[in-house]
């Protein structure tokens, strides 16, 4: 399988998110900046949290203006298969990949911490490999996490099976408890847990690593 991870001014989950690529895959993941326009062929492409240009205007704003990013969008309507955590979660929305916004916090403190959350559904290639109704640990880490859609958007992902993750205790008032969704397609997922960082009992534990794995079995 051909992944990369993409880089921005400000990125700090880009290392952590390509070496649990790294470890599930087998085979070493590419870096990619975000001025690239021209990119390799390539099966996925992880898009990590941060706080990409410092996070001015909106969170994820500039960066979904990024010369990189007409290149995803025109590669996820392909097909490819394209992941966002936290502000990569953010960018994906800037750009138009997925519904919806990330606002501040209900509360509007920063959240970092580990939280429950369950898996909706396992048809796509990011959850095939957990059953739906699984309960996981998975940190967080934001600002900015409150998912925030229409009614009708919501009718429409529920009606599409495309709510990937919900918290079991919503640490920052997502409608409708969403962590994670999915786009049209069902090959780009945004969430705003961090899978990455529980793929090894040294970090507290491995619920994030099933994910990778589906990737895995999906695209090779």
């Amino acid at each position: 399988m051909r992944a990369a991870v993409v880089t921005f001014p400000g990125s700090n989950c880009d290392r952590d998110l390509r070496v649990a690529m790294e470890r599930v895959f087998a085979r070493p993941v590419a870096s990619l900046w975000h001025a690239e326009t021209e990119l390799p062929p390539l099966d996925l492409i992880g898009i990590p949290g941060g706080f990409s240009y410092g996070d001015y205007l909106r969170c994820g704003a500039i960066a979904a203006r990024s010369p990189i990013m007409a290149e995803i969008a025109r590669l996820a309507r392909r097909g490819v298969a394209v992941l966002g955590i936290c502000n990569g979660f953010q960018i994906l929305t800037e750009a138009g990949l997925l519904p919806g916004a990330l606002v501040r916090n209900l509360r509007l403190s920063f959240v970092c911490r580990p939280v429950r959350v369950t898996v909706v559904t396992a048809s796509s290639p990011f959850t095939n490999a957990y059953r739906p109704g699984r309960e996981l640990l998975l940190p967080v880490a934001h600002h900015d996490g409150n998912y925030v859609l229409e009614a009708e958007e919501l009718a429409r992902l529920e009606e599409e099976d495309r709510i990937a993750f919900r918290y079991l205790d919503n640490p920052n008032g997502s409608t409708a408890d969403i962590a994670g969704v999915l786009g049209p397609g069902r090959n780009v997922l945004g969430m705003m847990p961090h899978p990455e960082r529980a793929c090894d009992p040294l970090h507290g534990g491995e619920d994030g690593i099933a994910l990778f794995r589906s990737l895995l079995a999906t695209l090779t």
